[in-house]
């Protein structure tokens, strides 16, 4: 009976059900989350319209089945199954075969974008260029996955029979409009862009942002959108990217402390510098302290004649954030130098010079005639508010 079947018409078969059932599978996965998308999102109550579909779905699936097995198996005299069955197949071959074609293209080319974005970020060491990196790379893999969908998209519609040039062009023009009202958003997913390519500034920085002062703070999170920062007061601020438009890094390679010691004008200057420079130099040398520096302190000298006051002024150069430790240890440690110097650290003081003559302040009664009118009589009671004159 079955004598005819050749080995080629069964795997011809074979692989002719096997796509049947990759779209049957495909197909009901797609209503599945169709139907749990309604049942969640949108609240649907009545489902029986998806159950229908899904019936439908089978139905079609093992039609195509049963003419596409009459026509593998060359049963000619079922003629009107035989003919449906030889359109289904040259349907797949035209255009199943290019669609899962551009499936797996797409898939191979999503891995390879994935494999090669996994190779730029070295591990999963935290440190700010990884951040940075891993930002970017997010950003890149995103968008090439984006465009590698897109066109996957097109060529499915064009092997399918339909145009694409008209969807495109909606596409296009929604994107338009939407473009018009979101215009804020791609200001800060710009700026946000370009602050991680050229790395401006990243996660641990301090920074000051459009010099306000009460914008300033430790960068504790860093997106294409906003800044989250710090304040010394725990206050997190979250600045959109796109309203940033000066930032003062205080953190970046390395920083400074500038100390500038005043002292009085009757102060021994050259004892009060030796005295700078042995501080300085002695915090230099401390095993707790000589990390921080990337080198030894520079002492400059007197910079500035003050009112009351002679500046004079040590620099540190130190790792990025360490320059506020640093300058309180160091203004601890001077100050009990320059009281064991006695050397004066002046306070601010103003002398007023009278002249020799003492001063005399003497306290008159005005007479009534030359006493101002509103305090002679109050309009509003008519009474005389002079009385104890």
């Amino acid at each position: 009976m079955w004598d005819f079947l050749q080995p080629s018409m069964i795997i011809a078969l074979v692989l002719r059900l096997a796509v049947l059932y990759g779209m049957w599978l495909m197909g009901s996965k797609a209503l599945r989350f169709a139907e749990v998308y309604a049942e969640r999102a949108v609240g649907a109550q009545d489902l029986r319209l998806f159950r229908f579909i899904r019936l439908g779905w089978l139905v079609a699936i093992i039609y195509m089945a049963v003419v596409v097995g009459i026509y593998t198996l060359r049963m000619e005299h079922l003629a009107a199954f035989y003919q449906q069955g030889n359109e289904v197949v040259a349907w797949f071959t035209q255009v199943i075969g290019r669609i899962v074609a551009v499936i797996l293209l797409s898939y191979i080319a999503l891995k390879v974008v994935n494999q090669l974005a996994e190779r730029i970020v070295p591990g999963n060491e935290f440190s700010r260029r990884t951040v940075r990196v891993r930002t970017l790379t997010g950003v890149l893999r995103s968008t090439a996955t984006v465009i590698i969908v897109i066109l996957a998209f097109v060529m499915v519609l064009d092997n399918l029979g339909i145009r694409s040039s008209a969807l495109l062009a909606s596409v296009s023009v929604l994107g338009l409009a939407v473009s018009f009202g979101a215009q804020a958003l791609i200001k800060d997913i710009f700026t946000g862009f370009f602050i991680l390519l050229e790395d401006q500034y990243g996660v641990d920085d301090s920074i000051i942002v459009n010099n306000n002062p009460n914008l300033s703070g430790g960068v504790e999170k860093l997106n294409l959108r906003v800044t989250h920062l710090r304040a010394l007061d725990g206050t997190v601020h979250i600045i959109p990217n796109g309203q940033i438009q000066t930032v003062s890094v205080q953190s970046k390679e390395w920083s400074r402390f500038v100390a500038n010691v005043s002292v009085g004008y009757d102060a021994d200057l050259d004892r009060a510098i030796e005295v700078i420079k042995k501080v300085a130099g002695e915090l230099y040398e401390e095993a707790e302290w000589k990390d921080h520096f990337l080198e030894a302190p520079e002492v400059q000298g007197i910079t500035a004649l003050n009112m009351d006051s002679v500046n004079i002024r040590a620099l540190f150069k130190v790792l990025p954030k360490s320059q506020w430790a640093l300058g309180r240890e160091f203004n601890r440690r001077i100050k009990r130098a320059m009281d064991e110097a006695q050397i004066m650290i002046p306070a601010s003081r103003k002398t007023v010079n009278w002249g020799g003559e003492p001063l005399v302040v003497e306290f008159k009664q005005a007479p009534a005639s030359e006493a101002p009118a509103d305090l002679k009589k109050r309009p509003e009671t008519g009474q005389d508010t002079d009385k104890n004159s």
